[in-house]
């Protein structure tokens, strides 16, 4: 019997390893298309790897899969996070949990979970054959079975063969961008990090968290979140929308008292230079300017009711305009793919060619920042494994 991994990738050496595993006499031939493999892996995290998370913090899926959480959830039943955690530490990778529940190799490098693959395919003689670019099915008749694990194809070129095989495509836009931002007074804060929610108006999506100040415009954890969720809704618009932030967590009535209350205790000190929010000062300062403009070297004492609620509505409900994806298109994941109802959902092979399956991000399923995208990956490649090797 006989395997083919079409793409590699992290979901295409999980699968490989995973295949000779359970079914040792299996013959698996990795074809990747360039002479680099697991290149994705080695960069991401910062190359350090997020290979999954806790999901602690996690209620629904739909909250980190924007989509195919349905599917997960179903296939997670089979192979979940505790399952990869587990995976990764008895083969010899030993990981640790951070603070926001991202998991990383306990070394803090992208080579531990890399070098873990590729000792395990040298061990199970699983063939690699590089800069090799399968185009058809006709590339790969000689083997018994299929898997697509190619990644995402941001412009699409990469799914005409498997579309020509009668597969639904959903259009793949980008996910998990950055925002291009024009403010001139923003760059002043370049660099400035703080915890916000960001917010499409008009829509319900928003996402929470960090927030990186940068001299193109926004980015962190909170907005790539929130690309995520709107990945399709920016497309559409040509990215360009208006974003909302909201700078504190307190309610409005919290921040009107506090108002004030400095107006009593601090009347003679300036706003600017009196921070009654344990913001960042030169963000505090940033926001009275943009708030109150011309008044904003204005004493607490003078602060009057309109200067309360500009105040209030600048710290609840900040808004800019989107004015495109960051310049330097470093998108990392691609939203879209092979259509969820052309495969069979409890195993990922094709309703359309028998012995045909897909894993990764080739299909229609992508998460948030943070680990999930690769659970996504480990998932999706256990479950094709445990198909195949049915078979017997």
């Amino acid at each position: 019997m006989k395997t083919a991994i079409v793409g590699g990738g992290a979901a295409g050496f999980f699968l490989a390893i995973n295949l000779k595993e359970m079914m040792p006499e299996m013959e698996v031939t990795i074809f990747e298309r360039s002479q680099r493999v697991l290149a994705k892996v080695e960069i991401s995290g910062g190359g350090r790897c997020n290979c999954t998370n806790t999901f602690e913090e996690v209620s629904d899926l739909s909250q980190v899969y924007p989509r195919g959480h349905r599917l997960l959830k179903r296939l997670f039943k089979g192979f979940n996070h505790h399952d990869a955690y587990a995976w990764f530490e008895r083969h010899g990778v030993p990981l640790v949990i951070q603070d926001d529940q991202c998991v990383f190799p306990e070394a803090q490098d992208s080579h531990a979970i890399i070098n873990c693959f590729l000792s395990l395919a040298h061990r199970y003689h699983i063939e690699i054959r590089k800069s090799c670019k399968v185009q058809s099915l006709d590339d790969v008749r000689d083997y018994d079975y299929v898997a697509v694990t190619t990644g995402g194809s941001p412009k699409g070129e990469g799914l005409r063969w498997l579309s020509a095989l009668g597969h639904e495509i959903e259009a793949p836009v980008p996910s998990l961008f950055t925002f291009e931002i024009h403010d001139k007074q923003l760059q002043s804060l370049m660099g400035l990090v703080t915890d916000v929610e960001a917010m499409i108006p008009g829509t319900k999506m928003r996402a929470s968290g960090p927030l990186l100040i940068t001299h193109w415009g926004f980015s962190g954890p909170a907005i790539l979140k929130l690309s995520s969720h709107a990945a399709r809704y920016l497309a559409e618009h040509d990215y360009q929308s208006p974003l909302a932030i909201r700078w504190l967590s307190l309610t409005e009535q919290e921040m009107i008292t506090l108002l004030h209350e400095q107006v009593v205790t601090q009347p003679k000190k300036q706003l600017t230079t009196y921070n009654p929010f344990g913001l960042q000062q030169r963000l505090w300062t940033y926001l009275v300017e943009k708030a109150l403009d011309t008044r904003s070297q204005i004493r607490w004492m003078e602060l009057n009711k309109k200067d309360v609620n500009r105040l209030v509505n600048i710290l609840l409900n900040d808004t800019y305009q989107i004015a495109g994806r960051a310049p330097f298109k470093d998108e990392f994941v691609t939203c879209g793919g092979i259509s969820l109802k052309a495969i069979n959902p409890s195993t990922l092979e094709s309703k359309h060619v028998p012995h045909l399956y897909f894993a990764g991000e080739v299909l229609d399923i992508d998460g948030i920042t943070g680990g999930f995208n690769f659970q996504a990956a480990w998932t999706t490649a256990y479950t094709i494994a445990q198909a195949i090797t049915s078979h017997r």
